[in-house]
């Protein structure tokens, strides 16, 4: 985890440069050239895809924010916050909070609409955007695994489990479940009986070396790394298809592959995820919480099969030299 990877020092102020933004603009520029190289390849001028890129990356964002939101709306609907400050929060992706599916829902359309007015075969166009978008979705994986969001259940059986730093989200979920007990000097006791953690960067903690080494040495329990397990998942799956799209094959499968291997893995990595469930599966004594994620990851699998046998049987015309 590393929030905070440096600081800029511009007209006398000091300007943070966070690690989960950096990695979304690593994102962008890794997108944008895999998809010109791919668009080169299939004789496609490598110019448009600066611009589907751009409107990916906006409508992206946009959808993966309110997606999280909705997935999590009584975190930004606070009866204890004003309107403004729940709206300030709603903004404020810093923290993290951009829900993958979300993002793809909206800037797909918004894609496909850039490819018809600017005469690129939508098929074709497909094709190409589906292994930058998990190129895209591995980098991004990383700025999460950065900024402390997206991990995963308890694992205490895996040398690989991480274990995050003093108020991370991970370490206050679990502090808010009663499954963790910070060292005394760390909690608050509100006149009211609640407590709660002391910031990592309030002034009782900045004030104090004490509490300092204190913060720096407490941990929270270990858990499953989602975050580089999707990582990894999602570069497998772009090599996968970038292999797929140079041998011949019908226009649209690559983008139906995308969507049967994403969907299927995501619904997997899904199962040791922390996210609220929206739905109850009960099975006989047993019941199993499905996220809205694990959701729309078995629908684009599904989807994905029916895309892959309904496109019509005639071959993609693929360009023969980079």
């Amino acid at each position: 985890m590393l929030q905070e990877v440096f600081r800029l020092h511009l007209f006398g102020r000091e300007i943070p440069i966070y690690g989960y933004g950096l990695m979304l603009v690593v994102a962008y520029l890794a997108c944008v050239k895999s998809g010109q190289w791919l668009g080169k390849y299939a004789g496609i001028r490598a110019e448009l895809f600066s611009g589907a890129a751009a409107i990916a990356m906006v409508t992206g964002i946009i959808g993966a924010r309110l997606c999280h939101i909705l997935e999590n709306f009584p975190q930004y609907s606070r009866s204890d916050l004003t309107v403004w400050k729940n709206l300030a929060n709603m903004a404020n992706t810093r923290e993290g909070g951009l829900t993958f599916y979300g993002g793809f829902l909206l800037a797909t359309p918004c894609c496909i609409l850039y490819a018809i007015k600017n005469k690129i075969p939508v098929l074709l166009g497909m094709d190409i955007v589906a292994p930058v978008l998990m190129i895209g979705l591995g980098i991004g994986r990383i700025g999460c695994f950065m900024n402390g969001c997206c991990y995963g259940e308890r694992c205490d059986h895996l040398p690989w489990a991480v274990r995050f730093p003093y108020d991370s989200n991970a370490y206050v979920e679990q502090f808010e479940k009663r499954q963790l007990v910070p060292p005394a000097p760390l909690i608050r006791r509100g006149e009211d009986g609640t407590i709660s953690l002391l910031p990592a960067d309030g002034p009782e903690i900045a004030g104090d070396p004490d509490l300092q080494s204190l913060a720096a040495a407490s941990r929270a329990l270990p858990v499953h790394p989602a975050e580089i397990y999707s990582a990894i998942t999602a570069f497998l799956l772009a090599a996968v298809l970038i292999s797929y799209f140079t041998l011949p094959h019908i226009d649209g499968r690559v983008f139906a592959l995308m969507l049967i291997l994403e969907g299927f893995g995501r619904f997997v990595l899904e199962i040791i995820r922390v996210e609220p469930p929206v739905w109850q599966l009960h099975i006989g004594p047993h019941s199993f919480g499905w996220s809205t994620s694990m959701i729309l990851g078995l629908l684009n699998c599904l989807g994905g099969i029916v895309l892959w046998w309904v496109l019509p049987l005639r071959p993609a015309k693929i360009a023969t030299s980079v």
